[in-house]
């Protein structure tokens, strides 16, 4: 769980400055053009997921629809709200309830109404009580994050370590009913160390992602950089910047440097950023970062925390995305609306794996930042 440490500027290091410059030269990027759905997302669809072009524009939109019911049902159903998730066999959002009385309601709003014993309020109470003595952990202990698909909190531990995983849980004196414990070899770690969207790097030669461009700057990683902390390319400081507890951080770039609401997909192309709607569980998704490009992948969890070596992090997002270290900080965007940057996860872009991302809107919020759209 060791963070991989920024790495220093070296030869190699150096081919991402073409990258850098074309940040820095506005003159050099061309304004998207075509339909709203890119063929450049559609197509890491189809490469990642395994779709055909036409399952794949067709899964845009069914999500976007999702994502529309899920806000609607989120107020509607209140406390009685159980989660929700889309389901990609069903073409359509899956929407928990403790109140069975309330299905022809999630019914009426295009969803599939699922009854629940928890609602989400209560698992995310069981998430935030965990939190509360995460200092008292075992090390084997990686992570929690509350599974609506399963209506409970899943606790991940190192293999052969679920009793000492039982043990916190039923220390933390939380529902047991409502816990399942399970073995896991992945090792979380923050990726910091060598290039969602474009590479910055800072004044001692580290290498981070860009996340979103925001009056004033942009969004990344808070592990990628620490408060008053200088970048070089572009030119800029962390004007904020909340690691661990939280993993976001905002960087305020010189009056040179022009934002736009874009996400590189390492394809000569663009994808545009229209908003940030969350996208629900169960959602396609698609990372930017500057060391392993552009990948996709669905929205696995959410609220999970994570325990890095350096402290716990929760309300994360869990993916089935790729990443490696350098792409800390990246964007991660669903359809055209942004979701969050890259935190951190296990495995590569090779073999697999699983990453982190600190939802966007939080920043936003904790920063009083505007995202740049279009």
């Amino acid at each position: 769980m060791k963070p991989r440490t920024a790495a220093r500027i070296t030869g190699a290091a150096l081919v991402a400055a073409g990258t850098v410059a074309a940040l820095t030269a506005p003159a050099t990027i061309a304004e998207p053009a075509g339909p709203p759905v890119s063929p450049e997302l559609v197509a890491a669809m189809q490469r990642d997921l395994g779709l055909t072009a036409d399952q794949a524009v067709a899964r845009l939109g069914q999500e976007a629809v999702a994502a529309r019911a899920d806000s609607a049902l989120r107020e509607a159903l209140a406390g009685s709200y159980g989660g929700s998730y889309f389901d990609a066999n069903l073409g359509k959002l899956v929407v928990g309830t403790t109140d069975a009385a309330k299905s022809d309601e999630v019914r009426a709003a295009g969803a599939e109404p699922r009854q629940v014993a928890a609602s989400e309020q209560q698992l995310d109470g069981i998430v935030e009580a965990l939190n509360g003595r995460g200092a008292q952990a075992p090390a084997a202990v990686t992570g929690w994050y509350a599974d609506v698909r399963e209506n409970a909190v899943v606790v991940t531990t190192r293999p052969g370590t679920a009793e000492q995983a039982t043990g916190f849980v039923r220390d933390a004196q939380v529902p047991q009913e409502s816990v399942r414990v399970v073995e896991s070899p992945a090792q979380p770690e923050t990726y910091a160390d060598v290039v969602g969207g474009y590479a910055y790097y800072t004044a001692s030669g580290a290498r981070c992602s860009m996340g979103f461009a925001v009056q004033g700057g942009f969004v990344t990683a808070g592990h990628c950089g620490a408060p008053g902390g200088a970048l070089t390319r572009p030119t800029g400081y962390f004007a904020g910047s909340s690691f661990p507890g939280n993993d976001y951080a905002f960087v305020n770039t010189g009056s040179d440097d022009t934002g736009y609401p874009l996400v590189y997909n390492y394809n000569n192309g663009y994808v545009r950023v229209s908003g940030s709607a969350e996208a629900p569980l169960g959602s396609s998704i698609c990372r930017s970062g500057s060391t392993t490009g552009w990948h996709c992948g669905t929205v696995l969890a959410k609220n999970q925390s994570v325990r890095y070596q350096e402290g716990t992090v929760s309300g994360l997002t869990r993916t089935n995305v790729c990443a490696e270290p350098g792409d800390s900080g990246g964007s991660f965007i669903s359809g055209n609306q942004a979701q969050g940057m890259t935190s951190g996860g296990w495995g590569d872009c090779r073999t697999g794996g699983e990453t982190y991302y600190q939802p966007v809107r939080e920043a936003l919020s904790a920063y009083g930042l505007t995202l740049l759209t279009q």
